[in-house]
């Protein structure tokens, strides 16, 4: 049994030693990549759901990058506060263009009483 721990403490040694000492460009560490976003969010056009969904923020001892995620939310926010203000614009612009009395309530000029008021014998009144 002491011969056969000796022989796997010999083996084990030597592969450690020959690993440290032979292994490798010259010793050093690989460059490793590094921890930031590589902001896949497209510049050229607007952001889509399919967009946002495969945004993965790279981690950190204690979660996230603060700065990576304030800037994929700061291009959020920006990109939603112009959508606003572009369907706010159509709104009005729609608004301007609707006929007077579309919407509002009340029944448009030149068409007196909307929907007209039957007798109370009229056959469709359902009483």
């Amino acid at each position: 049994m002491f011969l056969f721990l000796l022989i796997t403490l010999v083996v084990v040694v030597g592969a450690v030693t020959l690993a440290v000492v032979g292994g490798g460009d010259g010793g050093q560490l690989s460059e490793a990549p590094p921890d930031r976003l590589d902001d896949p969010l497209p510049a050229d056009r607007p952001l889509d759901r399919e967009d946002i969904e495969a945004l993965r923020l790279p981690m950190t001892l204690r979660g996230y990058r603060m700065a990576d995620v304030d800037d994929v939310l700061g291009r959020l926010g920006a990109e939603l506060a112009e959508r606003d203000a572009r369907i706010a614009e159509l709104e009005a612009a729609l608004a301007g263009a609707r006929p007077p009395g579309f919407g509002d309530g009340k029944p448009a000029e030149g068409l007196g009483d909307y929907p007209p008021e039957y007798p109370a014998d009229f056959e469709g009144s359902g009483s």
